[in-house]
């Protein structure tokens, strides 16, 4: 069975792990833990392969950014008979313990977060709902009720559909080059 351990776990054997960033690639870019390599959850099958050669050289840790993700990438990976360890609270419980997130220089516009994005993407349907049931009729205003139902479900069940789904726009995905070069990295590594 995986583990999941705390911030203050890793810190001390940060080191001894090849550490599996699920996140997507603009939250990985926003900040991630040092020597992190991103591999997104969707792409995680893909990468099975090389993920069975690193587990068997070495420890493996998988992150996110509040531990749910990772949890699953986890669970995917005992799966697959592929032992890992998953850091819980993700990349937030390590930054709040005073560790230290690498943020690497980029000359591209930064990505926004995926917490960001679906912040914009729900209040935006919210009012969208809203202005049409008061313009045209008010039987519009369910989507604005099925947004609010829709983040009380995300909030008791610690999972986000509306995360995942903006995680399969083409802005989010990782670019086929750039994994296969982390897959490469993490062969050789």
């Amino acid at each position: 069975m995986n583990a999941t351990l705390t911030a203050g776990a890793v810190r001390e054997r940060l080191h001894t792990f090849v550490v599996i960033d699920v996140r997507t690639p603009g939250e990985y870019a926003g900040g991630h833990l040092p020597g992190a390599h991103n591999i997104p959850l969707d792409a995680l099958e893909h990468a099975l392969p090389t993920l069975r050669e690193v587990a068997d050289r070495g420890d493996l840790l998988v992150v996110c950014a509040s531990g749910t993700r990772s949890q699953n990438a986890s669970a995917a990976l005992a799966g697959e008979g592929i032992p890992c360890a998953s850091l819980e609270g993700g990349t937030t419980a390590w930054e709040s313990a005073g560790e230290e997130l690498h943020r690497p220089a980029s000359t591209e516009a930064p990505k926004w977060a995926m917490d960001r994005q679906v912040r914009l993407t729900a209040g935006s349907f919210v009012l969208l709902g809203l202005l049409i049931g008061l313009l045209i009729h008010p039987a519009f205003q369910l989507i604005s009720a099925g947004v609010a139902a829709g983040l009380v479900y995300s909030a008791l069940s610690n999972s986000c559909a509306m995360a995942t789904l903006l995680g399969k726009l083409p802005y989010n995905r990782t670019d086929r080059t750039n994994l296969n070069d982390t897959l490469t990295a993490l062969r050789n590594h």
